[in-house]
């Protein structure tokens, strides 16, 4: 009898234990989340670090990268961090970069259990920081909310196996999937609580990329003018072969204030590069571009500039070339309530909205109202 007592309170203990980690990293992932769409080049992580269950410090990637989410909890828990547990949501680097290894700042706390969502696929991290970790006598535990991690670094995961940014492509489509009225003329598509939602993403994004035909018909500017975020608006990239981008334009005219990348082609003439450039855009001139530029190469080259994650929102044309060169990883379905009729712009061109909503390289991660319009997010399966 008294040894299964025993076993029921060590039993009562585990589930406890397990349930503090679990509560800590998502405290962690919630923290990490603040940095995304500013921490580019590096992920945004996250990372507490608690005592005898108490927090005694926190962090996240700070922006531009640095301090890294370690160090920064560090800081703040002082001497504290001493035989405390680190969560972190991604594993600690253990090389040389702009910063030293945050693995050698770990172990010179005392930090004595380090518990990891999910290993960094970074060929210089690769596992290396947790083996350092576990060579200077601290515990490792890998694997907590790996799936919820893994969503939360995607365009770090992408950047670093595939060469390019996780793309978000964004559609407000009407009750009958259409993006514009008759004659391709801007119409009010969702509400007031969708549009906020739209800039809410828009500001945990790197770029925001748009066709010129988007640029012409609307001037957008492609900010996040949410009350108090503006500073956190993305940069904004235009597809544009023959640099139409009208000089008087809102782009040009905030190219000093919020980023402006023109992707072009190699032929683009050198005044009307050197005339953006004086406005203070940056042009990138990518070989592959005719009629249409090849999408894998402005994503190498968006990567090779250090995006991680991309928001489409411009065109039904770039929408859908995005989908028929398989290049979206998720989808941002915003759909209104209201008709635009037959004569309205098809939400992907001549590809029907089923290449999304029925097609088996997506599957539905989740569907809220919001306002008066849904929210449909798809993920490539």
């Amino acid at each position: 009898m008294i040894f299964r007592i025993l076993e029921d309170q060590y039993a009562q203990k585990s589930r406890e234990a397990k349930a503090a980690d679990a509560r800590f990293m998502q405290l962690a992932l919630a923290l990490g989340r603040r940095g995304q769409g500013r921490t580019w080049p590096n992920p945004a992580v996250g990372a507490v670090i608690v005592k005898d269950g108490v927090i005694v410090g926190r962090g996240w990637t700070q922006p531009g990268g640095r301090p890294h989410a370690e160090p920064d909890a560090l800081l703040r828990a002082g001497d504290a961090a001493r035989g405390a547990t680190l969560y972190v949501t991604l594993e600690p680097c253990s090389h040389f970069g702009k910063s030293p290894p945050c693995v050698d700042a770990v172990i010179a706390s005392g930090i004595a259990r380090v518990v990891s969502a999910i290993e960094d696929p970074n060929p210089e991290v690769a596992g290396q920081g947790h083996a350092k970790l576990r060579a200077a006598g601290i515990i490792v535990d890998v694997g907590l909310n790996a799936a919820e991690a893994a969503y939360d670094h995607a365009g770090h995961f992408r950047r670093i196996r595939d060469k390019r940014p996780h793309v978000i492509l964004k559609l407000a489509v009407s009750a009958d999937d259409r993006i514009g009225a008759a004659g391709r003329k801007p119409v009010a598509i969702t509400g007031e609580a969708a549009r906020t939602r739209v800039h809410l993403l828009r500001a945990q994004c790197d770029a925001i990329l748009v066709g010129i035909g988007t640029v012409l018909a609307d001037d957008p500017a492609l900010t996040c003018r949410l009350p108090g975020m503006e500073h956190l608006s993305p940069v904004r990239v235009v597809l544009d072969r023959s640099l139409r981008i009208p000089g008087n334009s809102v782009l040009v005219h905030s190219a000093r204030r919020t980023p402006l990348w023109i992707v072009t082609s190699q032929l683009a003439e050198a005044p009307a590069i050197a005339k953006l450039g004086a406005a203070g855009a940056e042009v990138i001139r990518i070989a592959e571009y005719r009629a249409r530029p090849s999408l894998s190469v402005v994503l190498l080259a968006l990567a090779e500039n250090g995006i991680t994650r991309l928001m489409v929102e411009g065109g039904a044309r770039v929408a859908s070339s995005f989908i028929a060169a398989g290049l979206v990883d998720e989808v941002w379905l915003l759909r209104g309530p209201d008709m635009v009729g037959a004569a309205g712009v098809p939400a992907l061109d001549a590809m029907p909205l089923a290449a999304i909503t029925q097609s088996p390289a997506f599957k539905v991660r989740a569907s809220e109202s919001v306002g008066k319009d849904i929210l449909t997010i798809y993920e490539r399966t």
